[in-house]
């Protein structure tokens, strides 16, 4: 069996880290091998953070190189564009459309990049929503992360209730409801 790869990509605050202890819980409880390794950059400032999450028979290494992701999660759209050198080719981009701007942005020293979903579309196969309106339906703006790993689920061969059992075991009880559904609008939706 082939090692996947994935790499979970947002900034400081969106919640990479959560969804990233769920997708390793989810895969451990199929009995895969699974490496994350979080490497945080500047999250406490809203800066740049990514999750690096391997699982197959035997992984040896949870690092990600150039070129060898299988899926990229991306928590923002910059976000995507910074790492897509590192989805392979034939992989997945599946990203929040949602733009964070980022401090050089704040502060007038340059502007946000325009264009960046169709320059995506040219270099991979990309599923982009706007994460935010389904996290609010499902109570919290905060769900975003979680929404977009129902997002994700959808390409992987994990039974729902495998997904959902793993929530329960992730975050704390009294947000396992509001992070259910989150996920399963994720899941369900036609992004």
């Amino acid at each position: 069996m082939k090692t996947t790869s994935i790499m979970i990509v947002g900034v400081g605050g969106q919640g990479t880290l959560l969804a990233s202890k769920l997708l390793g819980n989810v895969l451990l409880s199929q009995g895969y091998d699974v490496k994350v390794s979080e490497v945080h950059g500047m999250s406490q400032r809203g800066g740049s953070v990514v999750t690096y999450v391997r699982f197959g028979e035997k992984v040896y290494s949870p690092v990600v190189d150039l070129g060898e992701a299988d899926y990229i999660l991306s928590f923002e759209l910059l976000e995507s564009a910074r790492w897509i050198g590192y989805l392979k080719k034939g992989g997945r981009l599946i990203t929040n459309t949602h733009r964070t701007p980022p401090m050089p942005v704040i502060t007038g020293a340059a502007e946000y990049p325009s264009n960046i979903e169709a320059r995506l579309r040219e270099l991979a196969d990309v599923t982009a929503l706007e994460a935010m309106p389904l996290a609010e339906q499902a109570g919290s703006a905060k769900a975003v992360n979680v929404v977009l790993v129902g997002v994700l689920s959808r390409s992987m061969d994990i039974p729902e209730e495998n997904w959902l059992r793993a929530i329960e075991e992730t975050v704390p009880p009294k947000f396992a409801e509001l992070n259910r559904r989150a996920f399963l609008l994720g899941r369900e939706g036609q992004a």
